[in-house]
């Protein structure tokens, strides 16, 4: 029935009032940069999201995709990209079941081009990983009572790429910054970042964006407030004279954050009428069934991998959090996900698990032996060259040479008795007692048992 109707949507084009059609061969835009012309002949270069760059290849080395993912064999689409009258747009982003607003534009149109043109591919890919991530961003975004086009919100931000880094440091599915995942309960370490764990960061995305509508209450405010932070927001509503509308403070945003909402429409558009673009998604067959243990030690995932004879790879894309394969239990309780059917064993043998080549997998020493041994020196001879001699200054060889007679002379100190005086320590050691107080910082005659006194 599926094929009936993929071939069906086919043969509808010519009814839905194509334009044209265009081999996506043919687009021209820069990667990062997409040009918009407005209505009165000027141009506009808006920026794109990083999700929205052309990196297929590294999408396609990713575990799942190479696991469970393949192209579609029985597609039979042309690789052509229909382009239809600005009618048909407008009426198709009207009928999506969504609460926020989807409204058409020439911006909007642009990034709508750049899905189903140069990016087609991507997104087969990403049609393919939905099957893997929108029920986790869908539940999370339950939780919190949102509205689910949101789930599409990681399309523009990674392109569903769970390892994705962003050139200033944002993170995982939902491109994090540090400070913001903090803020949300995302732990990040050394050894782990939560921000790459698709539960838990959606979770943070969805309750993040729970508080932003609180502050905005208008969704596309609160999209753009995601991609540059509230404040940058506020400031462009100010500028705008307090007209708290995303299409009105457009000018007054950041570059990118001016095409962040119109790629979050062009992302809902695209991933519902795919097949009106001749887009087949990657066929994706389910990852076996998973389930969480608790364990309270530290324990390397190569250890797992050995004794229970599952792949590494499986065990990091299924605990993308822990950034060098540790999970430091010691520190405190973590979460490690295994197939459930392996979650029994784990428990059996978890004491072997623990032990296996541990102390070649885990090198911080506990505790370490100080060298007490004691030191010997030997001192080295040294030259000097007549030439150097003769050519410092008389004054620097004034002084050289009082130095010498200082280091000669040496320095001596004395442990005061019980009932000693200045007098009869400075006689003892032929000095006088106007010379120890000078030489000990002494004023008057005040001096204690068991201190040392210098005397020369």
């Amino acid at each position: 029935m599926k094929k009936i109707l993929v071939m069906a949507a086919a043969m509808l084009f010519s009814l839905q009032g194509i334009h044209a059609q265009t081999d996506v061969t043919e687009e021209t835009d820069n990667d990062d940069i997409i040009t918009v012309t407005d209505k009165d002949g000027k141009q506009e270069e808006i920026e794109v999201p990083e999700g929205m760059v052309d990196n297929l290849d590294s999408l396609l080395h990713l575990y799942n995709a190479q696991t469970y993912m393949m192209a579609d064999t029985t597609c039979k689409y042309r690789d052509v990209n229909p382009v239809f009258e600005k009618e048909v747009y407008i009426d198709r982003l009207k009928r999506m079941p969504t609460i926020i607003e989807m409204p058409y534009n020439e911006v909007v149109q642009k990034f709508i081009d750049r899905y189903s043109g140069k990016l087609r591919r991507s997104v087969s890919f990403m049609l393919g990983a939905s099957n893997f991530y929108m029920p986790i961003f869908e539940e999370a975004l339950e939780a919190y009572n949102l509205p689910l086009e949101l789930k599409y919100l990681p399309v523009i931000e990674s392109a569903l790429n769970p390892k994705a880094v962003s050139r200033v440091g944002a993170t995982g599915l939902w491109q994090f910054m540090l400070p913001t995942g903090k803020r949300y309960g995302l732990e990040v370490n050394s050894l782990i970042d939560e921000r790459r764990d698709p539960v838990k960061a959606s979770y943070a995305a969805a309750h993040y964006l729970s508080d932003l509508y609180k502050i905005f209450d208008d969704w596309s405010l609160v999209i753009a407030a995601y991609n540059c932070g509230p404040t940058n927001v506020n400031k462009a509503i100010h500028r705008a004279k307090g007209n708290a509308d995303y299409w009105n403070i457009y000018p007054y945003l950041p570059k990118e954050t001016r095409g962040y909402v119109p790629a979050f429409i062009a992302a809902n558009y695209i991933m519902n009428y795919y097949c009106d673009h001749n887009i087949c998604p990657m066929v994706s067959e389910l990852p076996v069934k998973t389930d969480t243990i608790v364990v309270s030690k530290d324990i390397h995932l190569e250890q797992i991998s050995k004794v229970l004879n599952i792949n590494i790879e499986h065990l990091r894309n299924l605990n993308p959090q822990y950034r060098h394969d540790i999970i430091n239990g010691l520190n405190h309780p973590m979460v490690l996900r295994l197939p459930s059917t392996l979650i029994g064993s784990f428990i059996d043998q978890q004491d072997s698990i623990c032990a296996y080549r541990a102390d070649e997998l885990f090198l911080k020493r506990a505790t370490v032996d100080v060298n007490d041994a004691q030191p010997t020196y030997s001192r080295p001879r040294s030259s000097y060259s007549r030439h150097s001699a003769s050519s410092r200054s008389k004054k620097s060889s004034k002084k050289s040479s009082k130095r010498g007679r200082n280091r000669k002379q040496g320095s001596k100190s004395v442990t005061i008795k019980n009932g000693d005086t200045l007098s009869e320590i400075a006689a003892r050691n032929g000095t006088t007692v106007k010379k120890l107080r000078k030489l000990n910082g002494i004023k008057g005659n005040s001096i204690r048992a068991g201190k040392k006194i210098k005397v020369k």
